[in-house]
């Protein structure tokens, strides 16, 4: 059986079989018994309080008690100033009965006035409860250590102080934030399944509404590195009172972030991790839109009735290590701050992934702010990183209420963008086929829709030198303009003539009818993210009639009539 952690209170003192053979009774009270004891003592002479230092059950026969009420209403009120946990008189010596002066004073002080109705060795009572709070204390601190070692090795294998905090707050039940040295909230974690609205009970716990500190709440100093005052490590106790273990636990936290603190300077890292968090829990949908505009408001944010929604994602190589992306993204919030942006900027929970909304004036002000994210995000990651590709998209001015749902469209826009030919930044609305193909690059028959469209030219293009896929994306990026198309590629008209045939003769398409330009153009736009399939095109080709993929030299009566319809049309051009 395990041994119960910590203190040990009047109540399960009175429960130990030494106290249960006197036949306890709770005459007064009642309401302290959960009060914890420090230390048992026995004693008769009337000015015992002097003697006691607070937290002590109280043995005694009551002879030292006096015979008057006045002087029975002191004695408790001398104890009660001295913080005594509880007072057990033993009957039959002094009293038959407790007066009831010494019962009424007790109950007002809110003192436990304990009555004995048999007779008990004080030595044994003492020693047995002694032996309770060793025993808890002993298994109190080897849990403490548990509880170290596990966060250290979370701290080791490169969770960090998230995840530190993470795990402190499974421990606990209950939320844990860390404030800097000016208050501010730098990172939050809370148990699986806990209440959503933590920041906003910090807030009140810190005294903003209520003016003074909430009761309960567990703070202990962290050690920042970059400021004068140390920050705080917080626990709520919003789930569950915060027991002796929690107090434990915070205390081995607030060390060890300490120390991570000081050695790394993660402020900026946790700063943006925090505002990550809630902007990735904004565009999943897990937090409502009052609750993040109080969480907004606690990492800085001014309140605002027009947002930017911004996604960023790199690409150009592996996912960039965590900590140079976070710095690249204080550098970049720095530098939006220092020209009088106000903007919320933070990692995603996709690695190389940013997440940002920008308090905006007016929607008139959307392109120079989209401008102005997509400018500092580049110039932050070229400085920590070196050249990196970044793909930047921007949704619509909207407000809270819809701030979620836009969030999330311009991540999605943003990793799809990573595909697409470089831009400043790219319109959420211009990518909606892009975003639409992009999520469906999972799906082979994405793959499949490819081949089938695309697969005789890519396989073309694979063995000539020459090759017409840019032709046909000039043309449909164009929307089937020849006269456009040509001087995008720099080419005279008839040699674009010669290559649109060549494709035509490939694919068995008429390039001049608009259904099969967006079949091929859509199918262009898919190859993006599904990308070829040069195996399964190698394997068919030689399988099929070669008339089913190249047309023969010597075309029917109705594929050269065609053939001539399309030459007229394209002289009357």
């Amino acid at each position: 059986m395990s041994v119960p952690l910590g203190r040990v209170t009047v109540a399960e003192a009175l429960a130990l079989p030494v106290l249960r053979r006197g036949l306890p009774e709770v005459v007064g009270g009642r309401a302290g018994l959960d009060r914890p004891l420090r230390w048992v003592h026995a004693g008769e002479v009337p000015n015992i309080a002097s003697l006691l230092r607070g937290g002590e059950l109280l043995l005694t026969t009551g002879m030292g008690i006096a015979r008057r009420a006045d002087g029975q209403r002191r004695f408790v009120a001398e104890l009660a100033e001295r913080d005594v946990a509880a007072l057990v008189v033993e009957l039959g010596g002094a009293f038959e009965t407790l007066p009831r002066a010494l019962v009424e004073a007790a109950e007002a002080r809110g003192l436990p006035l304990v009555a004995l109705r048999r007779e008990v060795l004080f030595v044994a009572v003492t020693e047995a409860v002694h032996t309770e709070l060793v025993n808890r204390q002993y298994a109190l601190l080897r849990r403490g250590d548990e509880i170290h070692r596990e966060l250290v090795a979370l701290m080791l294998d490169g969770h960090g102080v998230p995840g530190v905090l993470r795990a402190l707050a499974e421990h606990v039940g209950n939320p844990v934030l860390l404030e800097d040295g000016d208050g501010s909230l730098l990172f939050h974690a809370g148990p699986a399944g806990g209440a959503p609205d933590a920041v906003a009970a910090w807030e009140t716990a810190r005294g903003r509404a209520a003016g003074v500190p909430w009761r309960g709440v567990l703070a202990r100093p962290v050690a920042t590195g970059t400021q004068a005052r140390p920050g705080q490590l917080v626990a709520l106790p919003l789930e569950r009172p915060l027991d002796a273990l929690a107090e434990v636990a915070v205390e081995r936290a607030a060390g060890i972030v300490s120390l991570a603190l000081l050695r790394t300077r993660q402020e900026d890292e946790l700063r943006a991790r925090e505002r990550g968090e809630l902007l990735a829990d904004l565009a999943e949908g897990r937090i409502a839109a009052g609750e993040a505009v109080a969480q907004a408001r606690a990492v800085g944010f001014p309140d605002a009735r027009e947002l930017l929604p911004l996604a960023a994602e790199a690409g150009g190589g592996p996912p960039p290590a965590a900590g140079a992306w976070e710095a690249a993204l204080a550098d970049a919030r720095h530098a939006l701050e220092g020209r009088g942006a106000s903007v919320l900027l933070g990692s995603g929970r996709v690695p190389g992934r940013l997440l940002a909304l920008v308090a905006l004036r007016e929607p008139a002000a959307r392109p120079g702010a989209a401008d102005a994210v997509a400018a500092a995000l580049r110039g932050a990651l070229a400085r920590r990183l070196g050249p990196r590709e970044v793909a930047v998209a921007a949704g619509r001015a909207v407000g809270w209420e819809e701030a979620g749902a836009a969030l999330a469209l311009a991540a999605d826009g943003a990793a799809c963008a990573v595909a697409l030919p470089a831009a400043a930044w790219h319109d959420v609305d211009a990518l909606e086929l892009s975003r639409l193909l992009w999520r469906w690059r999972e799906d082979p028959e994405l793959a499949a829709l490819v081949e089938r469209t695309l697969g005789p030219l890519i396989a073309h293009d694979r063995r000539r030198a020459h090759r017409l896929l840019p032709t046909l994306e000039a043309l449909c990026a164009h929307g089937g303009r020849k006269a456009e198309t040509a001087r995008a590629l720099h080419l005279n008209r008839q040699a674009l003539y010669r290559r649109i045939e060549r494709i035509e003769r490939l694919l068995a398409v008429d390039l001049d009818d608009p259904r099969a330009l967006l079949r091929l153009h859509v199918a262009l736009e898919a190859r993006r993210y599904a990308g070829e399939l040069p195996q399964a095109t190698e394997r068919r080709a030689p399988a099929r009639d070669a008339r089913q993929i190249v047309p023969s030299r010597a075309p029917s009566r109705a594929a050269s009539l065609a053939g001539r319809r399309r030459d007229d049309r394209r002289r009357r051009r």
